[in-house]
C-alpha cells in the first residue's frame, strides 16, 4: 500500500507542478503581449510625431518661399520703375536737345549746323550713358574702376 500512496503523491505533485507551470507561462505570455502592445503604441506615437513635425516644417518652408517670392517681385517692380523713370528722363533730355537743335538751326543758319549736331549728339550720348549707369547701379553691376569706364 505504501507504493500506492507514493504513486498517488507523485501524481498529485506532478499535477500541481503542471498547474504552476501553466500559471507561470500564462503570466509570461500576458507580460509579453502587454510589452508588444506598449511597443506598438510607442512606435505609432513616434510615427505620428514625425509626420506632424514634417508637415510643420513643410508649412514653414512654403511660408519662407512665399516671402522670398514676394520680395523678388517687389525688387523686380522697383527695378522696372527705376528703368522706366531713367528711360523717360533720357527721352525728355533727347527731346529737349532735339528742340534746341531745331531752334538753333532755324535761327543761325545752316553753316553752323554740323558742329552743333555733333555737340548735340555728344549730349544725347552722355544722357544715355547716365541712364545706363543708373540702371547698372540699381542692379548692382556698375563698375567703379576708372580704367573700365569708356570715354
Amino acid at each position: 500500500m505504501a507504493s500506492l500512496n507514493q504513486n498517488f503523491n507523485a501524481g498529485e505533485n506532478k499535477g500541481q507542478t503542471e498547474e504552476k507551470t501553466k500559471q507561470v507561462l500564462g503570466n509570461i505570455s500576458d507580460k509579453a503581449i502587454a510589452a508588444k502592445d506598449t511597443t506598438q503604441e510607442a512606435t505609432q506615437a513616434a510615427i505620428d510625431k514625425t509626420q506632424e513635425t514634417t508637415k510643420a516644417g513643410w508649412e514653414v518652408a512654403q511660408g519662407k518661399a512665399g516671402q522670398v517670392k514676394e520680395k523678388g517681385l517687389e525688387a523686380s517692380q522697383s527695378v522696372k520703375d527705376v528703368t522706366q523713370e531713367k528711360t523717360s528722363q533720357a527721352k525728355e533730355k533727347g527731346s529737349e536737345v532735339g528742340q534746341s537743335v531745331k531752334e538753333t538751326t532755324e535761327s543761325s543758319g545752316k553753316d553752323n549746323t554740323g558742329g552743333f549736331l555733333q555737340q548735340t549728339g555728344e549730349t544725347i550720348k552722355g544722357a544715355a550713358l547716365s541712364a545706363t549707369e543708373a540702371v547698372k547701379q540699381t542692379f548692382g553691376i556698375a563698375q567703379n574702376d576708372e580704367h573700365n569706364k569708356k570715354p
